[in-house]
C-alpha cells in the first residue's frame, strides 16, 4: 500500500457523521483504509458492511467512477500485505474490522502485530491457514465435467461449495493450469470463468451443481475402481485427507461406500494375500508345493512376477527371430536400450554382435536371439541406469521362459553369450566360462541332443581395457560363432 489510489466516495456512507464504510473486495478495503488512516478514524470508530459487487459476468466487471480523495501514504511489508489478502478470504462477521484493526496496530508502531505471541496476529495466522488450506483442498477435490460443444460456451463446468472465498486464488491456479481450455467454476457466493485468455469473476450463475452429461466420467471412475486398494484401506485416514463434505460433489465418491463394503467383506484379505511376495525382505526358497498361498504362474512374459525384477523394468523383452532358425543365440539380461525397445541386442553390444555375425558369415536374420534373463536389472547413477549382473535366484525363476523358446525352436546349436547364459543353461551356479572356452558341450534333454557353444559376451569385448585384448577378446567370439555355423550346417 505504499502507492497512493484515488476511492469512489460511493464506498463511504458519510465517513465522518456515521463512519460505516461498504466494502465488496479486498481492494475497496484496502482504497478505504488510505482514507481512513488520512482521517486518523481509530478502528473502534468505524463500522464495515460487505457488499456483493453487481457485475455482468461475461462483460467483465463494472467499474465506479473514481474522484480524487485525500488518501495517506501507508508503508506495509508485502509478508504483512500477503497475509492480509489471504486474511481477506476468511469468513468471517468481523473480518474487515479486524484487518482494519491490525493495520492500523502496525500503522501506530505497533510491529508485534505480525507475531503469532500477539493476540491479534495470533488470529491473523491461524487466518491465513485455514485460507491456505481451504484453496489446497479445493484445487484437490474440484471436478470438471466436459460438456458438449456450445458457440461461447465454456468447455468444462464445475460446481463447489467452499467455506471460504478462495474462488479467486483457485481459479488463478486452473487459468495457468488449463491453458486455453475455457472452464466454469460456479460456487454458492460467486462464479469464475475462464475463456483461454481472460479471467473474470462475477455474482453467482447457479444454486447447486451444474446438469451435465460427461462420456469420459465412465473412464475415471473405472480408474479410480481400479487403483483402490482394499488391503491398505484405512477409512479413519481416507477422512482425513478427503472429508466427507466434499463427497457430495465428486464423482467417485458414489463408489466409496460399496468399496469400503467389498473390503470388509473380504477383498481385503485377498488383496493383502496377493501383496505378500512383493514386499521387500530376506528371500526364503520353499517348493511350489509348499508356497501358500497358492499363486497362478504367469502363462504371458508381459505379465512375469517369478522374480523382483519386474517392478524396475519397464517391459519383458522377449527372443526374436524365425521359427526354423538352427542357431539361437543366448545373451545375459537387456540392457538400457534394450528395456525401452522391447528388442534384443539393439545397443552398443548388439551393434558389436552384428559386426562378430557378418564376419563370421551368419545372418543375423536366420538366428534366433534372446536372454537368459528377460527384465533388465540396474542400478542407478545420476541421470543413468547402470547394468547390473542378474542374481542366481533370478536367473533361475526366468529358467521356465528360457526352456519354453529353446522347446518352441528346437535350434540345433546354441551359443552361450557369457557366463550367465552359460549357467543358465547347464544349470550349474559354477560353470565357469574361461575353462569352457573353445569346447563343445553336448547335452542330452528329453531324448534330444543339442550344442552349446561357449564365448564371451559383446559387453564383455567393449569393457575389455586395452586395444590388444579387445581385438583378442572379439575374435574368440567370431571363432565361436564360426564353430556354431559349422555345427549347425
Amino acid at each position: 500500500m505504499t502507492a497512493c489510489a484515488s476511492i469512489s466516495t460511493s464506498i463511504f456512507a458519510s465517513v465522518s457523521a456515521t463512519q460505516t464504510v461498504a466494502v465488496d473486495s479486498f481492494d475497496t478495503w484496502r482504497d478505504a483504509v488510505r482514507l481512513l488512516l488520512a482521517q486518523d478514524v481509530p478502528p473502534h470508530a468505524v463500522q464495515w458492511r460487505s457488499t456483493l459487487a453487481e457485475a455482468d459476468l461475461f462483460g467483465g466487471l463494472a467499474q465506479a467512477a473514481t474522484p480524487a480523495q485525500t488518501v495517506v501514504s501507508v508503508r506495509i511489508p508485502r509478508s504483512l500485505m500477503t497475509m492480509l489478502e489471504s486474511a481477506a478470504c476468511f469468513r468471517a462477521d468481523d473480518r474487515w474490522a479486524f484487518l482494519y484493526r491490525v493495520v492500523w496496530r502496525w500503522h501506530h508502531g505497533e510491529q508485534v502485530v505480525m507475531s503469532a505471541a500477539d493476540e491479534d496476529g495470533m488470529r491473523l495466522h491461524a487466518m491465513v491457514k485455514t485460507i491456505h488450506r481451504e484453496a489446497h483442498k479445493m484445487n484437490a477435490f474440484l471436478r470438471f465435467r466436459e460438456r458438449a460443444a456450445e458457440l461461447g460456451a465454456p468447455r468444462f463446468v464445475a460446481w463447489f461449495e467452499p467455506l471460504h472465498d478462495v474462488l479467486p486464488r483457485v481459479s488463478a491456479h486452473f487459468a495457468r493450469r488449463m491453458g486455453r481450455a475455457s472452464w466454469l467454476i460456479a460456487t454458492p457466493q460467486a462464479t469464475a470463468v475462464w475463456d483461454g485468455s481472460t479471467l473474470l469473476q462475477g455474482p453467482p450463475s447457479a444454486t447447486g451443481p451444474l446438469d451435465v452429461e460427461d462420456e469420459g466420467e465412465q473412464l475415471w471412475l473405472a480408474y479410480y475402481r481400479s487403483t483402490f486398494n482394499p488391503a491398505r484401506l484405512n477409512t479413519h485416514a481416507m477422512e482425513l485427507h478427503m472429508p466427507v463434505r466434499y463427497w457430495k460433489n465428486m464423482p467417485e465418491a458414489a463408489l466409496i461406500p460399496a468399496l469400503i463394503s467389498q473390503a470388509a467383506a473380504g477383498a481385503q484379505r485377498i488383496a493383502q494375500t496377493a501383496s505378500v511376495g512383493a514386499r521387500q525382505g530376506t528371500q526364503v526358497q520353499v517348493t511350489a508345493e509348499r508356497a501358500q498361498p497358492e499363486r497362478a504362474s504367469s502363462t504371458a512374459l508381459q505379465t512375469c512376477q517369478r522374480c523382483t525384477l519386474w517392478c524396475h523394468a519397464t517391459q519383458a523383452v522377449p527372443g526374436t527371430g524365425p521359427r526354423d532358425a538352427r542357431i539361437m543365440l543366448v545373451g545375459e539380461q537387456p540392457g538400457d536400450q534394450e528395456d525401452l525397445a522391447g528388442l534384443p541386442f539393439v545397443g552398443p553390444a548388439g551393434q558389436l554382435l552384428d559386426r562378430a555375425l557378418q564376419k563370421a558369415g551368419i545372418d543375423r536374420d536366420r538366428i534366433y536371439v534372446t536372454n537368459a534373463v528377460k527384465h533388465f536389472k540396474w542400478e542407478p547413477r545420476g541421470k543413468r541406469r547402470l547394468h547390473k549382473t542378474p542374481a542366481q535366484l533370478e536367473i533361475d525363476a526366468c529358467m521356465f521362459w528360457l526352456e519354453q523358446e529353446i522347446e518352441q525352436q528346437q535350434p540345433e546349436v546354441i551359443v552361450a553369450l557369457g557366463s550367465t547364459a552359460l549357467k543358465s543353461l547347464l544349470k550349474s551356479p559354477k560353470a565357469a566360462l574361461t575353462r569352457m572356452l573353445g569346447q563343445e558341450i553336448r547335452q542330452e534333454i528329453k531324448q534330444k541332443t543339442r550344442l552349446i557353444v561357449p564365448t564371451y559376451h559383446p559387453s564383455f569385448v567393449l569393457r575389455v581395457p586395452g586395444v590388444d585384448e579387445q581385438r583378442a577378446a572379439f575374435e574368440e567370439m567370431v571363432r565361436a560363432l564360426s564353430r556354431a555355423r559349422s555345427l549347425s550346417a
